[in-house]
């Protein structure tokens, strides 16, 4: 897999931060994802239909991230054009990319609209398979308004590295920490991974939100129902 890292900053915030260097490396891999993603839709689409893998070499090369920052900077840089589904196009909103005109047009994908539209929808349903929970499975204004100790949070896919892209390793039981509660100025929680029993300190904006009762998975009640009890104390460790 290309090992830069995505960096989601323009290149001006990079120059002011004296990160440049880490700015151009992740600028050439999206340009590069950004032909892979051609290639693929060339080799896989028969006239009519994409093959089911096209998207295989593209993940595996270049991971979910990128190729989801390179497809939604090419929807958002064509949101004048029809031939993308509304769904689509509302998916590639969630997306923040930074306004950089003078860079952001080296990697928008010039497969036809049509066939990449198709692209991102399935690249939409290979993450759906991998059975993450969303930001619409949490309470509403949660992370803007609501307590979070004691309760079970999502932890927001992006700041996992994506060999932990699990529902495992998303839902956390929070402790303790100044950021459980909304306004304080600490952010810092301190919360217990349900799936595999991890204690580790995250930010406030790390998490999406409170899950919602109804998704609460079994297994994951389980282990929430004997940690309720004993909310004080355990091992600090560093996050994944």
């Amino acid at each position: 897999m290309n090992e830069a890292v995505l960096y989601s900053y323009s290149a001006e915030e990079a120059r002011q931060q004296g990160e440049f260097a880490l700015w151009r490396a992740s600028h050439q891999a999206n340009i590069a994802c950004k032909t892979a993603i051609e290639q693929a839709i060339c080799g896989s689409f028969d006239g009519m239909h994409l093959k089911a893998d096209c998207l295989d070499g593209v993940l595996r090369d270049f991971g979910y991230k990128r190729t989801a920052w390179v497809l939604a900077n090419t929807l958002q840089q064509k949101a004048w054009d029809g031939r993308f589904s509304p769904v689509n196009q509302q998916w590639s909103r969630r997306t923040h990319i930074p306004l950089d005109p003078q860079h952001n047009s080296d990697f928008v994908i010039g497969s036809h609209p049509a066939v990449l539209d198709g692209a991102v929808t399935m690249y939409r349903e290979r993450v759906q398979a991998l059975g993450l929970f969303e930001a619409e499975q949490c309470l509403m204004n949660s992370g803007e308004e609501l307590d979070y100790t004691g309760q079970v949070l999502v932890l927001d896919p992006d700041v996992l590295k994506e060999e932990f892209w699990t529902p495992q390793s998303q839902l956390w039981y929070a402790c303790d920490g100044f950021g459980c509660r909304p306004h304080a100025i600490g952010r810092s929680i301190r919360a217990i991974c349900l799936g595999d029993g991890e204690t580790a300190k995250w930010n406030r904006s790390d998490f999406v939100g409170i899950l919602k009762d109804e998704y609460l998975p079994e297994w994951a009640a389980a282990r929430v129902k004997e940690l309720r009890p004993q909310q004080t104390g355990g091992m600090k460790m560093e996050g994944r």
